[in-house]
């Protein structure tokens, strides 16, 4: 390996981790919404169709990008719940 594959690795499994972290984040919303006290569900909405688009494009392209997928997949589960909590 390179050194540029190395970094590009390196980068991409930083970013799947940062992006999991970040959809896991929406756990204090989903429970401030289930104690009474909802916030908008419009972000967490936009942020699962995001999420659900990125998942789509990175199984349905030829060579399937499966870090890309799994980075997103998170934000399909967290953003659909906080949504429905905010209801």
């Amino acid at each position: 390996m390179t050194n540029e594959s190395d970094f590009i690795k390196k980068l991409s499994w930083t970013a799947t981790i940062m992006s999991v972290m970040m959809y896991v984040s929406y756990i204090p919303q989903i429970m401030d919404n289930l104690s009474g006290h909802p916030s908008s569900p419009i972000q967490p909405l936009v942020a699962a169709i995001n999420c659900t688009l990125w998942v789509t494009y990175g199984i349905a392209k030829k060579n399937r990008d499966l870090p890309l997928a799994a980075a997103n997949f998170p934000g399909i589960i967290f953003g659909l719940i906080a949504f429905w909590t905010a209801l």
